[in-house]
């Protein structure tokens, strides 16, 4: 059923090649109760969707382990959260379980003895786990995995240099003459060295494989292993019944080189997850509780909705939580990406992981663990690293169907050879190098390492992108529809002009001030702040009376002043005089405007306006500076929208639009050829944001607005607007260049490597030199998707520039 879904991303440690993802792929995907499985192995972990009725957490965390890798549970803030615990504080569902046992074995057996399980204590594991991933790389992080892959490639460059020198390229190509120790035959002492060669440092290859045939599939540890194995064994034979021409130097070198590659390879993909490893990071790792009126420090992860905290100066908030006593500013970039600090004072939310930097607070947890905005960033940011764009899924089927490629012609290779009657060992070269070269490693990586770099990249800056598709979709954007209210603008009345007949500007903002500051309404809230900024008298007003719907009266330092609309001064009797016609011209721009009369006099008119927000203009230059038509689309009158559009620069402008109507206009434009992105932030916006191509929230919007959208904008800046869409341009660019690169090198290598050429040109290519290229390919491709982090970004214009552009906000009603 579709609403009996529960999505959790789950950490898959010990996946070290691109290709092998499709193991855990296709060994989850058949079990009861998952729905489905997106793995990545450059993030080592895996998104997986599943019914919580039947399965849970547990069982999907053994059946990782049977796959032969690494998995504790959730990939979470383990400080913050449990990671076996069931997401949205499900249940063990009918007495699962969370276990850890080293090897996938038995799901009963006792708890975790933990997981430092080393190599002195295998437990239940095969030789295969001892050896390979399966076992003592369990639980290893990326940065250790990579030096593993050093110490394995160091063995195998070492030895293969003597066996080299032994070899018969060494004595016919290179001249070496010195004899083989102890009198041993050349091919016998090259036997002994490459032992840990292929039992040790190519062992991986054989673990590999073996796990990719036991979930019924094929990837690069299949090909690696087969051209490793074919000429280890083809050799050990030859040599075992009395020598001949020997490929050892073959296998060991194709090992060093594919290690090589990947071992660079693994260094260039543990940069492409910076983002979400400075993420996990964040939160501290213990908190200062108060209970029983005693300061208490314990584990983040024990702390529990209700309790209440201290935070002292410098420190980080650990959970999110509401400020009961004190006043500070907390710094909450890295969370938000907001660069400037927050003042917060009782009654003020505050988020787990951002920095208390001046005063003492004490906060009561309303959100801990997985409920934390902190642990929902973390997950939004993994699924959205996990999903595969479109290009992505095409290439994980085409690197299945190359590997089995890869293996029929290199079969084929040695049946043509063979027949046209080449010597055994000449159609085995070529049959090696073709299953070596077609590796799909590279086509694999072309795609997940570039959506880990361009999530990681829009996640700096608060631009949160829910899925691959829609970091796809931002590139193909050429039209922004931006609701005016709370997206463009702030959303708050702020005063723009004061306007004064027969008194002085600031006598009548202190005496209007005065009675406002009595007023519950929004409006009035904004003219007592704005008498506050410009630091008027601060006067006292008695004998309040509120008239709803017109405005408000009350006496003031022996004045009877009134404050409210035109029906108010009718009804009390005030003539407007020259007022009335600056009312009627500032309402007229757009404008509301407030009457004042003091004493039965008119004394001012105060005009004001939604304010635009302060990055507002430089957004929509940047969008057109990318070649992206700016709509407005908005529910006010046509005057009052055309105003704030020429304002912004925006010359397209929608108005009048009733809020069922917005999604209508969304497809209006569609149909027209366009392809849309719209930028909105209340539950009115909900329709349009799921009917356009790409839908953005603003991060201060409502629940409903930011659950229907495809990206999510932290800071609530129209800035990132144009970020999420140069992000996503970037992030497809060098997609494409990453998948022409692997595509393009497969069907040219293929080819050479099977020795077409060799009777023309004489080009043959031994399997030391396809392991290389291969290796290098796969290297290239991950060092380009990093190169997407120098993409330019837009950014804030000058403060002062700015600050001109926001001189004249936009009107709202009272």
């Amino acid at each position: 059923m579709a609403g009996d879904q529960t999505t959790t991303v789950l950490e898959v440690a010990g996946v070290h090649w691109a290709s092998e993802k499709a193991t855990v792929e296709r060994v989850l995907g058949r079990r009861p109760g998952v729905l489905g499985v997106e793995a990545n192995p450059v993030g080592q972990t895996a998104t997986v969707t599943y019914d919580p009725t039947r399965t849970s957490v547990a069982d999907l965390t053994a059946w990782i382990r049977d796959c032969g890798y690494h998995c504790a549970g959730q990939s979470v803030p383990r400080h913050v959260c449990d990671p076996a615990a069931e997401p949205h504080g499900g249940d063990d569902h009918g007495g699962h379980r969370p276990t850890a046992d080293a090897g996938g074995g038995d799901h009963g057996q006792a708890p975790h003895a933990g997981h430092e399980m080393g190599l002195g204590g295998h437990g239940g594991m095969t030789p295969q786990d001892a050896m390979g991933h399966g076992g003592h790389h369990a639980g290893m992080s990326t940065d250790d995995m990579a030096r593993d892959m050093r110490n394995r490639f160091l063995v195998a460059a070492l030895l293969s240099v003597p066996i080299l020198l032994w070899s018969p390229i060494g004595r016919e190509v290179l001249g070496f003459t010195a004899p083989a120790p102890f009198g041993l035959r050349d091919d016998v002492f090259s036997l002994l060295l490459s032992l840990p060669v292929v039992f040790w440092s190519a062992w991986i290859f054989f673990d590999g494989a073996w796990r990719a045939l036991r979930a019924k599939t094929l990837d690069m540890m299949v090909l690696v292993a087969v051209a490793v194995g074919a000429g280890w064994l083809y050799s050990l034979v030859i040599t075992l019944t009395g020598g001949g021409e020997v490929f050892y130097e073959a296998a060991t070198v194709l090992t060093a080189f594919v290690l090589l590659g990947h071992w660079f390879e693994m260094r260039a993909r543990g940069g492409a997850n910076d983002a979400i490893r400075t993420l996990l990071e964040l939160a501290p790792p213990r908190a200062v509780v108060l209970r029983d009126g005693q300061l208490v420090e314990v584990p983040t992860a024990e702390v529990v909705v209700g309790d209440l905290l201290l935070v002292r100066p410098g420190a980080k908030i650990p959970v999110d939580g509401v400020v009961e006593d004190g006043d500070s500013e907390v710094d909450e970039s890295m969370v938000t990406g907001e660069s400037l600090p927050v003042h917060k004072a009782p009654g003020d939310a505050v988020i787990g992981a951002s920095v208390n930097t001046t005063g003492t607070l004490r906060v009561r947890a309303t959100k801990v663990g997985a409920d934390t905005a902190l642990a929902q960033i973390v997950q939004l940011v993994q699924e959205a690293q996990n999903s595969k764009a479109p290009g992505q899924r095409l290439a994980d089927r085409a690197a299945f169907w190359l590997v089995l490629v890869a293996l029929i012609g290199g079969g084929l290779t040695l049946a043509v050879w063979l027949l046209v009657g080449a010597v055994f060992a000449t159609a085995m070269l070529f049959a090696i190098t073709v299953v070596v070269i077609t590796c799909p490693d590279a086509l694999g990586l072309a795609t997940p390492t570039v959506i880990m770099v361009g999530t990681g990249l829009g996640a700096r800056r608060g631009v949160l992108f829910k899925n691959a598709t829609a970091l796809e979709t931002a590139a193909q954007i050429d039209t922004v529809v931006m609701d005016k209210t709370g997206t463009l603008t702030k959303g708050e009345p702020e005063v723009t002009d004061v306007v004064v007949d027969g008194m002085v500007a600031e006598d009548v903002l202190a005496l209007a001030a005065a009675v406002e500051r009595e007023s519950e309404h929004p409006l009035a809230a904004a003219v007592a702040a704005h008498a506050e900024s410009l630091g008027v008298p601060v006067l006292t007003a008695t004998g309040f009376r509120n008239v709803p719907g017109h405005g408000a009266a009350a006496e003031v330092v022996g004045h009877r002043v009134l404050v409210g609309n035109a029906r108010l001064m009718a009804d009390e009797g005030v003539d407007l005089g020259t007022l009335g016609a600056r009312r009627d011209e500032l309402a007229g721009s757009g404008r509301t405007a407030v009457l004042v009369a003091v004493d039965g006099r008119a004394a001012g008119v105060i005009a004001l306006a939604d304010a635009p927000r302060e990055t507002s203009a430089a957004a929509v230059t940047a969008l057109h500076e990318a070649g992206v038509e700016v709509v407005v689309l908005s529910g006010d009158n046509e005057a009052t929208a055309r105003r704030i559009a020429g304002q912004l620069g925006i010359n397209r402008v929608i108005a009048e639009v009733l809020p069922g109507d917005k999604a209508a206009k969304i497809t209006e434009l569609q149909q027209s050829g366009r392809r849309v992105a719209m930028v909105g932030d209340g539950v009115n916006d909900a329709p349009a944001l799921a009917q356009a191509d790409l839908g953005i929230a603003i991060g201060a919007g409502t629940d409903v607005a930011i659950e229907t959208a495809d990206v999510v904008l932290m800071r609530s800046d129209p800035l990132d607007v144009p970020t999420a869409l140069t992000i996503g341009r970037g992030t497809l660019r060098k997609m494409r260049q990453n998948l022409g690169w692997a595509i393009g090198y497969n069907a040219i290598a293929l080819p050479i490597a099977a020795g077409v050429f060799e009777p023309a040109f004489g080009l043959v290519l031994r399997p030391e030199i396809a392991a290389l290229s291969m290796s290098g390919s796969s290297f290239l491709v991950a060092v380009n998707a990093l190169l997407l982090k120098r993409l330019r970004l837009p950014a804030p214009e000058a403060p002062a520039a700015t600050a001109a552009t926001a001189t004249a906000p936009q009107p709202v009603s009272r």
